[in-house]
């Protein structure tokens, strides 16, 4: 089991990183007691060279090849690609993510388009002062699930400026539900049992990309797949309940038709 958490903020002993350091000390005592190998990478988004996007759209015409900002961005996502789940944890910065971690988004947008993450699981997590995290975690959320990525649930913890070595015990019961979760999720294949929502996705870009010239990289890229093919009901061999496949494609092409 390989799992990487994205931290969005630059304060390694902060609130965020100590929430993410629970949660790897939990997911280790529970791989040991279940004789699972288990590989946890933390990586602070703010140690990397990501620049700012250009809005060029040369990643979406083109293929992510053609970005001509050169930096850290090709081999994180290459981690990405390599691990079976992902914890995103962010501060809560004027009720939203972190600058970090937009950038690291806007720098991924190609994905929107081109769904790379199917199959793995995402875990979003938010750190607040007081306020209230849910803004921030529907950010990360949106992208996530546009992504791909099968979302196993969703926390955020009010631990005002810098929660002390005796508050943070306080949050342990909520950072082990977590890693409980995420280390079912991924053991168990959940991803191979999509959320209604994330069929609804499939099914609107499935349309979307049908109409799409078949000469764009969009279209080879979803046809490459055969994601184009009628029948394909979602990114991957999945085991959701026959009625929810079809609701969810009856919806999908409703807001197709109606509202995208």
């Amino acid at each position: 089991m390989k799992i990487l958490a994205l931290v969005g903020s630059n304060r390694k002993k902060g609130n965020t990183t100590r929430i993410v350091q629970l949660i790897e000390t939990r997911m280790q005592s529970l791989a040991q007691q279940h004789d699972t190998p288990l590989e946890f990478e933390t990586i602070f988004l703010g140690d990397l060279d990501i620049h700012p996007c250009r809005g060029c759209r040369l990643c979406f015409d083109r293929g992510e090849n053609a970005c001509p900002l050169k930096d850290d961005i090709v081999s994180l996502r290459a981690k990405m690609d390599a691990v079976d789940g992902l914890i995103l944890a962010s501060p809560v910065y004027v009720d939203d993510v972190s600058g970090l971690v937009k950038t690291w988004m806007d720098r991924l947008a190609f994905v929107c388009h081109r769904p790379a993450f199917s199959g793995k699981c995402a875990y979003p997590i938010a750190t607040v002062g007081g306020s209230s995290p849910n803004h921030t975690l529907r950010t990360m959320n949106a992208a996530l699930l546009t992504w791909g990525f099968h979302l196993v649930g969703q926390a955020g913890f009010k631990m005002g400026a810098l929660a002390s070595p005796d508050e943070m015990e306080r949050y342990e019961p909520e950072a082990t539900k977590v890693a409980e979760a995420l280390f079912r999720a991924v053991s168990q294949r959940h991803a191979s049992r999509p959320a209604l929502v994330s069929l609804i996705a499939f099914k609107i870009q499935q349309l979307a990309w049908q109409r799409e010239p078949p000469d764009s990289y969009d279209y080879a890229y979803w046809d490459g797949r055969g994601w184009l093919a009628n029948e394909r009901t979602f990114y991957t061999g999945h085991r959701a309940h026959p009625i929810k496949v079809a609701l969810a494609r009856l919806l999908g092409a409703v807001i197709f038709r109606f509202v995208v």
